[in-house]
């Protein structure tokens, strides 16, 4: 999907092919990863996951989910092909700190500087090789949050 001259979205869904910048952007400035409009929910930011990511929402929730406004969420709960297939689940979320960065960690070797192996494991910002690491995702800790039912919430004021 791309943005016409007024910044609203047209054409189909890329559902998977978020550009890093864009999912930077969003994630950190807390705006739609959709619209890009600025998420204010007093009751806090939304966050949709895939359903078969973990079975257990108690605890601390590491995303790079970057959030959604309550229309694009439930567009995607129906549009997206790994949502729709796996299920989703709603995270209203009111305490979401930045956790660190998902990309590719590279080493220094006798031959110059060389990229390993990577992964979607998220490297908290507090790990000793974080220098030696080029981000392609930001990561949110959700640490308190409620999880919702997307029909339930109504459209932020």
């Amino acid at each position: 999907m791309s943005l016409d001259f007024g910044g609203q979205p047209t054409g189909s869904p890329k559902w998977r092919l978020v550009h890093p910048l864009r999912q930077r952007t969003t994630m950190a400035l807390l705006r739609c990863q959709v619209c890009t409009v600025q998420l204010k929910r007093s009751d806090g930011i939304l966050f949709v996951e895939t359903a078969d990511d973990r079975d257990d929402y108690t605890g601390p929730v590491k995303t790079a989910q970057p959030p959604v406004c309550l229309e694009h969420a439930r567009m995607a709960a129906r549009r997206c092909p790994r949502l729709r297939a796996k299920g989703h689940v709603a995270l209203l979320a009111t305490r979401f700190p930045l956790y660190g960065v998902i990309g590719t960690p590279y080493q220094y070797t006798a031959d110059g500087i060389q990229p390993l192996s990577s992964t979607d494991v998220p490297l908290p910002y507090s790990h000793p090789q974080i220098g030696w690491f080029l981000a392609s995702q930001l990561v949110r800790e959700l640490r308190e949050y409620t999880v919702v039912n997307l029909d339930d919430l109504v459209p932020a004021a």
